[in-house]
Formats: structure tokens, C-alpha cells, sequence
């Protein structure tokens, strides 16, 4: 009698409990069927939210892959390093970032902009260099003397528009290259962005082959163009100044202290009246 009460018992309950539900999801695809199976909560076994956050999160990361960046001329940002990796450290100052235009927490792309900046320039420095001495040690084509500071408004019209033009057509080739295109209805997400794959200052014009294919050569011989730059920039700068306050060549301005420390008067040749 006890028996048949515990068996009728068991069944009465076995009805009102729900049964697993099992879905089969079926696709026209040249791929296995997929057969998913959801067991629906029972009183006795209820849903842990946390448990299932947890569950889900993992499964997400386990099939997430952290997507690998392309080295560019053998570099590979790395956040972790000073300057992203960046070539151009040299004992004994190394890392030398007083302004902290480098620091943590600056972005990528600003990292790459401000080096494109530090190149290009140092590259317009060293030319700029050159020009002073040979342009006024030379005689030029259109009659042009003086410092070098007063040779600009010298030059006729047509040569100017030509220089203008020339250097407009090279910073646009360069942009072209170099920079994301502008999209004006978002133009805060592509204004000042490079190219992920451009490696600052690598325009590839490479006329001699200069260029290194080894990532260690390529990166010494960055940090030679960048140290050169530096150097070409802080010079040129003296020149610019000195041409300012004295109105001499540079040259101009060496043999006038050639003479004050040899005890020569050198405004001894000047005539009367003149400022020389």
C-alpha cells in the first residue's frame, strides 16, 4: 500500500514539473546541421545571471583574437616602449622628451604625426642649410645677392610662381601618400589621421637606393636622418637669426670676426657713411 501511495506520488509530481525543451535549427547552407539544445529552468536547478555573464564573457574571449599589426619598415608600434619603438634615441640624452610631445596616453596616430612633422622638417632643414652657404657663396641665375634672408623677394615673378608651385604639388603628392582621405560629413575621425601602414617620412622616393631592407639598417639610418635633422634645424635657425640682427652673409659674418680677433678694425675698408 505504502508503494502504490510513493509511486502515484511521483508520478502526480512528474506532470506538473517542464519538460527540456530541445530546438533543432536547420539551414540551406553546404554546412552540418546545427542542433542547439535549451534546457529550461526547473524549480530545482534555477539561473545564476552571474554564472551565465561569466560564461558568456569567457566564451567571447576564447574566440576573440587580438588582431596582430603589420610591421612597417620592421617596426611594430609597441605602446608599451617610449615613442611607440620609434627609431631616433642616441646616448648620452637617449629618450629625450622634455615637453612630453611623447608622452603616455598619446595616441598613435599623434605619435606618428609628430614624427612626420619632425622628419619633414628636419629634411627642409638640411636642404635650407645648404641653400644658405651655396646661395651666397654663388652667383645665381637671376642676379640675386645678399643674405640669404633678403633673397626671397629678389626673385622675378615667374620663378617664384614656379617654386610655389612645385613645393604645393610635392606637400599634396605627400598627403596623398601619407594621409587618411577627408571625409567632410566625419571630418573629425579623418582630419590629421595618416595611413595605418605609413611609416612616417617614407614617401617612397628613394632616386639612389638608399634605403635599407634589413629592419635594424632601415632603423639606424633613421635615427642618422633624424639626428642630422635636429641639427640642420637648430643651424638654420642660428643662421636665420644672425642674418637678422647683422644683415651679413655668413660667410660675411666669419671674416668679420676673423679680422675682430686679429686686431683688424673691420670697418676700416668701409667708406664714410656706409653700414657695412
Amino acid at each position: 500500500m505504502k508503494l502504490a501511495i510513493l509511486v502515484a506520488s511521483i508520478a502526480t509530481a512528474a506532470a506538473f514539473a517542464p519538460a527540456p525543451a530541445t530546438r533543432t535549427k536547420l539551414s540551406l547552407h553546404s554546412a552540418p546541421t546545427e542542433e542547439e539544445t535549451t534546457i529550461a529552468p526547473t524549480s530545482e536547478s534555477p539561473i545564476d545571471a552571474d554564472a551565465v555573464v561569466a560564461n558568456a564573457a569567457a566564451t567571447l574571449t576564447s574566440t576573440t583574437t587580438t588582431p596582430q599589426m603589420t610591421p612597417i619598415n620592421g617596426w611594430t608600434p609597441n605602446e608599451s616602449l617610449p615613442c611607440y619603438g620609434l627609431p631616433g634615441s642616441l646616448p648620452p640624452t637617449g629618450y629625450f622628451d622634455p615637453l612630453g610631445f611623447a608622452q603616455n596616453g598619446i595616441s598613435l596616430n599623434e605619435i606618428k604625426r609628430n614624427r612626420e612633422a619632425e622628419v619633414m622638417h628636419g629634411r627642409v632643414a638640411m636642404i635650407a642649410t645648404v641653400g644658405y652657404l651655396v646661395g651666397e657663396s654663388f652667383p645665381s641665375p637671376f642676379r640675386i645677392t645678399g643674405p640669404a634672408n633678403d633673397q626671397l623677394q629678389q626673385t622675378p615673378l615667374p620663378a617664384f610662381i614656379l617654386l610655389a608651385t612645385a613645393i604645393a604639388a610635392a606637400e599634396l603628392k605627400r598627403a596623398r601618400i601619407g594621409w587618411v582621405e577627408p571625409d567632410f560629413g566625419n571630418w573629425s575621425k579623418t582630419l590629421w589621421k595618416l595611413r595605418d601602414g605609413y611609416y612616417p617620412g617614407d614617401i617612397g622616393f628613394d632616386p639612389l637606393g638608399l634605403k635599407p631592407k634589413d629592419a635594424k639598417a632601415f632603423a639606424g639610418m633613421q635615427t642618422r636622418e633624424l639626428q642630422n635633422g635636429r641639427l640642420a634645424m637648430i643651424g638654420v635657425a642660428g643662421m636665420c637669426a644672425q642674418e637678422l640682427v647683422n644683415h651679413r652673409t655668413i660667410m660675411g659674418t666669419i671674416e668679420f670676426y676673423q679680422k675682430v680677433y686679429s686686431g683688424i678694425d673691420p670697418y676700416a675698408s668701409c667708406g664714410e657713411g656706409v653700414i657695412c
